[in-house]
């Protein structure tokens, strides 16, 4: 599983879901899609309408991968932070049951429409 704790694992920008979707797609059930991806260097985060997909690229090739799927069901609390003027850095927490908090950051992306994804679907 992928260690949410240090900071240097998510720093993520959007990207385009047709970029990241053969890589996530023979893990998708029927019925679920994909809403909106985020990449870092090598690993990328992927919100459906169902879930929350975290995906550690390993290894020097890039071949191995480490998918973590996150059921919005399972999400108790959430708490988004807006980018400053001198924090560029957007910031969305997550608490899941079981699994405990979940801390995603962003760069250049709207924060907010982030949070009201997590609320659509765990509220």
């Amino acid at each position: 599983m992928i260690d949410f704790s240090k900071d240097t694992v998510f720093k993520l920008t959007p990207c385009k879901p047709k970029d990241i979707a053969p890589t996530v797609q023979p893990i998708i059930i029927p019925g679920e899609q994909i809403i909106s991806s985020f990449k870092a260097v090598r690993d990328f985060v992927v919100f459906t309408n169902k879930r929350l997909i975290a995906v550690n690229v390993q290894g020097m090739t890039g071949k191995k991968k480490d998918f973590n799927s996150l059921p919005y069901n399972r999400i108790q609390a959430f708490s988004i932070e807006t980018a400053g003027t001198f924090d560029l850095d957007a910031e969305l927490d997550l608490w899941f049951s079981g699994l405990g908090n979940v801390r995603l950051e962003f760069r250049g992306s709207d924060i907010r429409a982030i949070g009201q994804l997590i609320a659509t679907h765990t509220l």
